[in-house]
Order: structure tokens, then sequence, then C-alpha cells
């Protein structure tokens, strides 16, 4: 009997001792196509010989150093190297240990910089349905995601939803996609409005939609349209790259693929990959400036904000990303797993949408192609989808609730920046293994 906690007190779990490049090994000796790294967490793999080296190093020579007291070397490094290539002025990097953590301090953050700013009525935070921020309580308030929040509601900060930008499901037969990304940034005007332009403090949105829609990106414009929005009002706008950031779309940040700067900017899962724990929030240049010509202090930590031995790591995987040059990969890749994910699935009578950016994609099933309709959450068909997957040796992400937190089904690819051409045929072959057998086919 096993006495750890797990998420599922009835499903029984493999036990990983190894991990290959791709591949993550089990106790039984099979080996599993890591296709999701994990939660988009594993871009650089498994057993990476030179983070593993930057971590026993650090280990060796500073492991942990409370940031009350001082700073360490590989922290001011990776924060001078965020600080260098994130986009405008977020010069500014508040380190943590996961996506939750780091949509908490912006929260933190924005409404702190109001009160020293003086303008202490701005309390109000947008956000939109099917998104997801994490699960600490100001994270999950800000999350759209239903099923989510649904039992934990009584203890949630009050924020506004507004529709997500999910082109599949909600532009209009009639409408381009600039003109559906116009009717979104038209709603959230009338939000604002409602609330009072000057009590609302940020709006809080993922440029590629992860885990709870799968892998939706915005229709051309939308994010400019939201940034010229935030501009006009003085509202701050957050975005969350947790899991679509570092890379994963084939860009460092994903903002700068929309053409626009947030005033504060979080990271998470691909920043470490998994090697240690790690998260960052990314501060504009004027939140900085306000606390220092006010308070000069963020009220706001945690233990292990600055972990040396975290920072080496994720320092590791961002010199790593760099030197081999795998952004550049990234965005051939993603379009041959595109590509082949299309040959293979765009004809099957229950895969709807196949979408995404970079190594970023995801698969929406549903009943019929035509309608759209989804399948019966009593069916659980993504859990019968993730048991398929790994028998058949494959990790992928289903989701289930695309729709509203309870209908829908969808399948996120997240796999390694370090997949070979050859691992396309092997994730897409596996994928199909995994589909016939949910669907019986």
């Amino acid at each position: 009997m096993s006495h750890v906690l797990h998420r599922s007190l009835t499903q029984s779990y493999p036990t990983a001792v190894g991990g290959d490049g791709v591949y993550l090994i089990d106790a039984e000796g099979k080996r599993y196509f890591d296709a999701c790294g994990g939660a988009a967490v594993s871009c650089l793999g498994h057993g990476d010989p030179a983070v593993i080296a930057a971590v026993q190093q650090q280990v060796a020579t500073l492991a942990y150093a409370h940031s009350s007291f001082f700073s360490t070397e590989p922290m001011e490094a990776l924060a001078d190297l965020l600080a260098e290539q994130a986009p405008g002025e977020l010069n500014y990097v508040y380190f943590v240990s996961g996506g939750s953590e780091a949509v908490e301090a912006a929260l933190k953050l924005a409404r702190q910089y109001f009160v020293e700013k003086g303008e202490p009525r701005r309390r109000h935070v947008i956000a939109r349905r099917q998104s997801y921020h994490g699960n600490t309580l100001g994270a999950l308030a800000a999350g759209g995601n239903q099923w989510r929040r649904q039992q934990f509601q009584p203890l949630l900060i009050e924020v506004s939803h507004v529709s997500p930008c999910y082109a599949y499901r909600d532009q209009l037969p009639s409408e381009t996609p600039e003109a559906y990304g116009v009717r979104l940034v038209a709603e959230l005007e009338a939000e604002i409005q409602r609330l009072g332009p000057e009590q609302v403090m940020a709006f809080i949105a993922e440029p590629v939609v992860g885990a709870t829609l799968g892998a939706v990106p915005a229709v051309p414009g939308y994010f400019k349209g939201v940034r010229d929005l935030c501009d006009r009002h003085g509202i701050l706008l957050i975005c969350d790259e947790v899991m679509c950031g570092m890379g994963r779309t084939g860009a460092l940040f994903a903002s700068t693929q929309e053409g626009i700067v947030p005033d504060l900017l979080c990271i998470a899962k691909g920043l470490g990959a998994g090697y240690q724990p790690i998260g960052a929030t990314l501060v504009s240049q004027t939140i900085v400036d306000t606390f220092r010509n006010g308070s000069g202090f963020f009220q706001h930590g945690h233990t292990y904000i600055g972990h040396a031995t975290a920072c080496a790591a994720a320092l590791a995987v961002q010199q790593a990303i760099a030197e081999r040059g795998l952004l550049a990969r990234i965005n051939s890749l993603g379009e041959q797993l595109q590509q082949a994910l299309e040959e293979r699935f765009s004809t099957h009578p229950h895969v709807g949408d196949i979408r995404g950016r970079g190594l970023f994609r995801g698969i929406e099933l549903v009943q019929h192609k035509a309608s759209k309709a989804p399948f019966e959450p009593t069916l659980k068909l993504h859990a019968k989808v993730k048991t398929a997957a790994m028998d058949a040796g494959l990790m992928c992400y289903p989701m289930g609730g695309t729709l509203d937190g309870r209908r829908g089904d969808h399948i996120l690819l997240a796999p390694p920046f370090i997949m070979e051409d050859r691992h396309i045929d092997e994730l897409v072959d596996k994928l199909e293994q995994a589909l016939n057998t949910v669907f019986n086919t």
C-alpha cells in the first residue's frame, strides 16, 4: 500500500524509475514516449547531461540561501538572461517555485502597484472563461474552468470572466478571424465599463490557451486590441505563459508572436524543464519604479524564492536551448507534427479540430464532425484516451470539459524540443493506436 496521497485515490500508477531523452521508463522496463512533457514541462527531455552537471555542481557549492539574507550567483545570472531576452521593459524577475505561485505574485504585484500609485480603488481582475492559471486560491479564482473552481467557490476572490478566443467554436460563419477578434475586444470593453474603468486593475490571459482548451491560439489582432484597450484605461495586462512560454510555441515568449508586451509575464514549466521546480514573474520597469519610489518593498514572499539550485538548473536549460538552436527547430518540427496529425486524423470521424503553434498542439474530439457535438461527460472519454495511450507506450495530455468545464474532450501534445523527425511517426502511430482502442476501430 502506498502512503502517498496521489491526486487520484482510485487509480494505480506505474512507477517511473528512469528517463532517456524523449522517453520515461517504468519499473517493469516499459518505455513511454513523453509526447506531453508531463504537463508541457520536460522540454529538454530526460537525463540531459549538461543540466544534470549544473545541478550537481550547484548543490556541491551552495544548494540554498534564503533570499531575505543573500542574493546568489545563479539567481542573478538567470535574471540577467531573462531580462535581456524579454520584450519591452520587462527588466525585473521575481523567482518562485512554479506557475501557480508566478500568477499569484502577478496578482499581488498588480494590486500593490495601484495602491502605491495612489489608485487603491482598482481591485477588479478580468480573465477569460476556460482559462487555467493555477491552483492557489488567487490563481484559481482568475482561472475560468468551472469544474476546477466549483467546490472552492466560497473561498475565491471575485473575478469577472469574458469569452475565450476560441475560433473553432465561437467564430460566426459570417465573421472573418479579425472581425471575431474585434467582437471579443468589444466584449472586454463592455465588462470594463460595467465594473468601472477606474476600479479595474488587470486583465489576465494565456496567449495560447493550454490545459483547459487544448492549444488554442488567438485570432490575428486580438491581443493587440486587448493591449490598446488596457492602455486606454490604465489597466495592467498579465500574460500567463506558464505553459505556452519559454519556447513551447516557437518563440521564447509567446506574447511576442502577438506583437505585444505585457506589464507582467508569468513563466514556469519550460523554464526549468522539470529538472528543478521553478517559476518566475517578469515585471515591467514602470511597476518596479513605482515600488521603489513608494514603499521600496514588495509585500510578498515564499521560502524558496530564488532557490540557488533551481536557478542553476533553469540557467543551464535556457543556455542549452539557445546554444543548440532549438527555437528554430521547434518551428520546423511543429509544422511537421501538424502536417502529420492532419494527414492521419483530419478525416477521422471523431476529430473535430487540430490546432496549435510550434510544439504545442491540440486535438478536439467530437461525436460528429459537422455538428461539433461533444461526447457526453459521463463517458469520460479523455480518461479512456489517456489509459489507452499509456498502454500503447505514449504519454499525452487528454482533458475533459473543453467547452464549459463539463462538456468536451481534447488531447494536448507538448513533446520535448529535442524530438527528432523520426519521433513524429512514432507519436502519431501510437496516438492512432490509442484512438482505435477507444473507438473500437
